[in-house]
């Protein structure tokens, strides 16, 4: 699948430290997903939050790269650094957000994996995307989104078109596209995981609502 498989992610070594710079290059090549989404009143921001929040990490990066080696370093450092402000603060909060979106894209994904669909209308990705919201943002979003939101569900590109978007075009079988999705999603999962359980660890989680 070329837009998710042109660049991989490294696999997720024993200790669950995730290099920031071969993660930050990995993940750059994502965001033109939300771009095959459809609608782009709704997926333009998201996709121009994720690219923000990828940049807002790259530049804390490039001030100290020994510094900030791993995503760990980044969440230790910024934690003696800022104080009582953090984790509400700097590639912290980025980071934050960064894996919502990139959970928001995984559920969907793993989702049309699995094969859960509408057996009304299976060609419509909507029973997908919808639990990829409330699993990965609703409780973060506050009323006016989330109406905005489950209305944009009525609007999404349909399975084919979005599994040839993902092929950036090119003609291939369903089945074909389906494992590539698997492949993708069993190498970027357990490091979106990883992640998750950092926050976690760290208390760095926050649940105030955009």
């Amino acid at each position: 699948m070329a837009l998710l498989l042109e660049h991989e992610f490294k696999p997720l070594p024993a200790d669950k430290q995730i290099e920031t710079l071969p993660f930050l290059e990995a993940v750059a090549h994502l965001p033109p997903f939300f771009d095959c989404l459809g609608t782009p009143i709704v997926y333009s921001p998201v996709k121009a939050d994720l690219t923000g929040n990828i940049k807002k990490i790259r530049a804390v990066y490039d001030s100290n790269p020994a510094k900030f080696k791993t995503l760990q370093n980044i969440l230790e450092v910024e934690k003696e650094l800022h104080g009582s402000a953090w984790p509400k603060i700097g590639a912290t909060l980025a980071l934050m957000w960064l894996k919502r979106g990139l959970k928001f894209m995984l559920v969907l994904l793993q989702s049309i994996s699995d094969g859960e669909r509408d057996e009304e209308h299976p060609n419509l990705i909507r029973v997908n995307a919808m639990k990829a919201y409330e699993i990965a943002l609703k409780k973060y979003h506050g009323w006016m989104l989330q109406k905005l939101f489950t209305g944009s569900v009525y609007a999404l590109t349909y399975k084919s078109d979005l599994l040839k978007a993902l092929e950036k075009g090119r003609e291939v079988k369903e089945e074909e596209s389906i494992e590539k999705i698997h492949q993708f999603l069993t190498r970027v999962t357990p490091i979106l995981d990883a992640i998750y359980e950092m926050y976690t660890k760290m208390n760095a989680e926050l649940s105030y609502k955009a």
